[in-house]
């Protein structure tokens, strides 16, 4: 306990699924929370992460309320089960707004504050999908990879401002985006598998608390499979 104690902490995507572990997990680690999400639910607060306005809003309400931003968790994310011939440019656009825009927008108004702070650590949840491909789902690997690639552009280029930023790759986990998959499919991914089940919201939620924490203080650039050994094949 109380490895975020004093730390200001963005999460969004924390309606449910992982960025709701990770806002759950970090408040109980000591850091006060701005969980956020598109879909308004109790102490959420109301973010569309591809609106640089909702962005601004949010990022200038919390460095005004707590004096700084220690932390940012960009997860939230979409996908469309389409592949390129399929994919129809209204969905493909959507889903790079949020999935991969969204962490620009995200990052670029959080800097700023981090260096008035001194510095900060940034956390980008890619997927395996940024890494490697099945067939479809064209726009969401398209955003994961270009996420992972931002992340290692952020971290040397704000290295001397004492912004860390990494990126976590989650594999196949059960949360409800997962869970409105086709079950035959997610079947696939799970077999395909090392340890042979899927992932808990929980064990991303360590993995992001490491990286924000910091007992990560050299760790900059880095890609942080957690896959169930999905990766290593």
């Amino acid at each position: 306990m109380g490895r975020l104690t004093g730390k200001v902490a963005v999460v969004t995507g924390a309606a449910g699924g992982i960025g709701h572990a990770v806002a759950t997990l970090f408040a109980q680690e000591g850091a006060t929370v701005i969980a956020t999400d598109v879909r308004p639910d109790g102490d959420l607060v109301p973010l569309d992460v591809s609106s640089e306005e909702d962005w601004r809003r949010v990022v200038t309400e919390a460095e005004r309320a707590h004096g700084r931003v220690d932390v940012l968790v960009n997860n939230a994310g979409i996908g469309v089960a389409e592949g390129i011939v399929e994919s129809d440019l209204a969905s493909w656009n959507r889903v790079i707004a949020v999935s991969q825009t969204g962490a620009f927008l995200g990052m670029r108004e959080v800097i700023p504050v981090m260096r008035r702070g001194g510095g900060g650590s940034i956390v980008n949840v890619s997927s395996i999908w940024g890494v490697t491909a099945v067939p479809g789902l064209a726009a969401y690997h398209a955003a994961k990879g270009a996420v992972r690639t931002l992340t290692k552009n952020a971290a040397i280029s704000y290295a001397q401002d004492g912004i860390r930023v990494n990126s976590v790759h989650p594999g196949f986990v059960d949360t409800p985006m997962t869970q409105a998959n086709d079950p035959a499919v997610n079947a696939v991914i799970i077999g395909a598998t090392p340890l042979g089940r899927a992932g808990r919201p929980s064990e991303i939620a360590c993995a992001c608390l490491f990286l924000a924490s910091g007992e990560s203080s050299f760790v900059t650039g880095a890609e942080l499979a957690v896959d169930g050994g999905y990766l290593a094949q």
